[in-house]
C-alpha cells in the first residue's frame, strides 16, 4: 500500500462532495453536519476540464447514468470547509493516477484526522481519525473488499463483525461495517465500504473496465472495542488521561 498525502485539514466541496458524486442537495452538505471556513471561504484552483465533466455527469448524466438532472452551481463547489472524510484525498489520488499514459493497479491507505458538526457522546466526537484504503485494479469484487476487511481486523484481534447493505452517493454495492462491543453490550458501526461508482471513475479518466474497492473505517471505535473503553471521550479530547501515556511503554514496530 501507498500512504496517501492527508496533511489538508481545509478541503474545497469540489473535492470532498462532488468529485464523490455527491448531489450538492445532499443533507451532509448542510451546515448542520459540515464546518464551513470563513477565511478563506473560498477555494479556485481546479482542474478544469475535470470539473465541467463533473458538472455534466451530476447535471445531465452520462456514462449510462442519467445523473441528478439539477443545476450544478460552480458556487457550492468552490466553498471552503473541514473535510468530513479523507476519501475527499482518496479522489485526488484516483485522478493523478487517470491521468498517467498507461494505467496500473495501486493501492491506497492513510490514517488522519476528519471533522463533522456532531453532537459529541459515549460513541460520537466532533473531529475524529478515519482510516481509509482503495485498491484499483481489473476485475475487482465485493468478496475481495470483504475479505481485506474481515483480513484487516483479524490482525487486530476483531472477529465479530458483521457487513450490512448502504446507501453512498459515490459506490454501489455500499456497505457498513458493525462490530460488538463487549462493554455497551451492542453492535457499533466501526465503517463504511463500498465500490466507487462509474459515475465518480470515469470523469476522472479512468479505463471502463477498471473496478476500484474503498472503506472508510473509524480509528477510536475499534480501539473502544478491542480495549473494552465505554466512552470515546477517553480516546480523544480534554477527557485523556495523559498518565496513561506516561505508565505505558512506547510501542517499537521492527522494519
Amino acid at each position: 500500500f501507498t500512504e496517501m498525502p492527508t496533511q489538508n485539514f481545509v478541503e474545497s466541496c469540489f473535492w470532498n462532495f462532488d468529485s464523490l458524486f455527491q448531489p450538492q442537495q445532499h443533507p451532509a452538505r448542510d451546515a448542520h453536519d459540515t464546518f464551513f471556513i470563513s477565511e478563506p471561504r473560498v477555494a479556485k484552483d481546479f482542474p478544469m476540464d475535470y470539473l465541467y465533466r463533473v458538472k455534466q455527469i451530476h447535471s445531465e448524466g452520462g456514462h449510462g447514468s442519467q445523473g441528478y438532472k439539477v443545476d450544478w452551481k460552480i458556487e457550492e463547489a468552490e466553498k471552503n470547509i473541514l473535510r468530513t472524510h479523507t476519501t475527499a484525498n482518496s479522489a485526488r489520488m484516483l485522478y493523478r493516477l487517470a491521468q498517467q499514459k498507461e494505467f496500473k493497479p495501486v493501492k491506497y491507505f492513510s490514517i488522519d484526522r476528519v471533522f463533522r458538526n456532531e453532537n459529541v457522546d459515549d460513541t460520537h466526537l466532533a473531529e475524529f481519525h478515519q482510516i481509509e484504503g482503495s485498491v484499483a485494479d481489473y476485475g475487482l469484487t465485493l468478496g475481495d473488499l470483504m475479505g481485506i476487511i474481515q483480513e484487516f481486523f483479524k490482525k487486530l484481534g476483531i472477529t465479530k463483525l458483521r457487513f450490512k447493505p448502504a446507501y453512498n452517493p459515490y459506490t454501489e454495492p455500499s456497505m457498513e461495517i458493525f462490530s460488538y462491543h463487549e462493554g455497551l453490550k451492542k453492535w457499533v458501526e466501526i465503517g463504511n465500504s463500498g465500490i466507487f461508482r462509474p459515475e465518480m471513475l470515469l470523469p476522472m479518466g479512468l479505463p471502463e473496465n477498471v473496478s476500484v474497492i474503498a472503506w472508510g473505517l473509524s480509528l477510536e471505535r475499534p480501539t473502544m472495542i478491542k480495549y473494552k473503553i465505554d466512552d470515546i471521550r477517553t480516546l480523544i479530547g480534554p477527557k485523556v488521561n495523559l498518565q496513561m501515556v506516561y505508565d505505558n511503554p512506547i510501542c517499537i514496530l521492527d522494519n
